[in-house]
């Protein structure tokens, strides 16, 4: 009987020891094998934002199309894995992310410090102006901040231009929504005077809508945009980084953002 008690403990402990060397391997496994392993890679965005990323109907289908879509595409070629895009508000996404739900991000979001301390970015790879849309009614009236004294100033939660509108609209109300969408037709239907965009959306808005404007105020210039990926995931910012810079340095971003740019006023 001791003999048989004897050779169990030594079992039991040898299941242990394997599974602490399983669980050590597991442990051991980078983010790219991991994503390797599963045969795909999940990109969490916002698409909202023409032309970085939208909907668009394509051969009958709602697709969610953008030049950072056409990004995210390459790097998912690059790492020999299918892209899955989950489509969130844009508040939700650093959240998602954090909690290992998505992958990384691209979604137009600028690398600020604030979020710097929640998850790293890759390499910057875009950068624009912010500027500021008006009824084309309006277009002779409100042309600067100061013009929005006592009227409402619209931005879309959680992003730069959120910021701009606290601290450059102070003597207008802040109107804050999780979707452009949401915010163009407020300001169509004249419950918000203004709404604060990055200038390729601001463009492409007022290129979609006769009744819209775009101001000639330059209200600052973003840091530039980049990928998000969760800390502790440095081979994959590495790996990430590599496709950024070699698509800058073929080309592709700007052929990329003017193939976005004229799918979204189509």
């Amino acid at each position: 009987m001791k003999k048989i008690i004897a050779l169990m403990l030594t079992m039991v402990m040898m299941v242990g020891l394997l599974a602490g060397c399983t669980s050590g391997a597991s442990e051991a496994t980078s983010k790219v094998e991991q994503i390797k392993a599963e045969g795909k890679i999940v990109l969490g965005t916002a698409a909202d934002y023409p032309p970085y990323e939208f909907h668009k109907e394509i051969d009958g289908q709602d697709q969610i199309v953008g030049f950072d879509i056409e990004i995210a595409k390459a790097i998912a070629e690059d790492l020999g894995v299918e892209l899955e895009i989950v489509d969130m508000k844009f508040e939700g996404l650093l959240p998602a992310l954090v909690t290992d739900d998505i992958d990384f991000i691209i979604a137009g979001m600028v690398a600020n410090e604030e979020r710097k301390k929640t998850v790293d970015f890759s390499i910057p790879y875009y950068q624009a102006q912010q500027r500021m849309i008006v009824k084309a009614e309006d277009s002779e009236t409100l042309k600067t901040p100061e013009d929005f004294d006592g009227l409402k100033i619209g931005a879309q939660k959680s992003t730069i231009q959120e910021a701009i509108a606290l601290d450059k609209f102070a003597s207008a109300e802040y109107v804050g929504l999780s979707k452009i969408t949401d915010l163009v037709l407020e300001l169509k239907n004249g419950k918000v005077d203004g709404v604060i965009l990055v200038e390729p959306v601001a463009k492409a808005y007022v290129n979609q809508n006769d009744d819209l404007f775009l101001a000639e105020e330059i209200l600052g210039q973003e840091d530039g945009v980049a990928v998000a990926i969760n800390k502790g995931n440095e081979d994959l910012v590495q790996e990430i980084d590599k496709v950024l810079q070699k698509l800058m340095d073929e080309g592709m971003i700007e052929k990329f953002i003017a193939d976005a740019t004229a799918l979204a006023e189509e």
